[in-house]
């Protein structure tokens, strides 16, 4: 358990944030162009996959920030 204060949690943030600015930039600047005549239901499963793929890498990110190592503590 970490008992001093890491400057990894504040770095964290700030990459984390800009990663999903940049993510969320990227993904409404070139989905409308590329799905924008789809079907609205097919549009709203591509929407739904790209809002929750960014998911997948947040957890080793997580355990990062708190312990410094990619991998979950044993």
């Amino acid at each position: 358990m970490r008992t001093e204060p890491t400057w990894r949690i504040p770095f964290g943030i700030v990459l984390l944030s800009i990663a999903l600015l940049a993510y969320g930039l990227v993904i409404a600047r070139y989905m409308p162009g590329i799905i924008g005549g789809w079907h609205a239901l097919l549009q709203t499963i591509v929407y739904t996959f790209f809002g929750v793929v960014w998911l997948l890498p947040l957890r080793r990110f997580l355990i990062w920030m708190e312990t410094g190592r990619w991998s979950p503590p044993e």
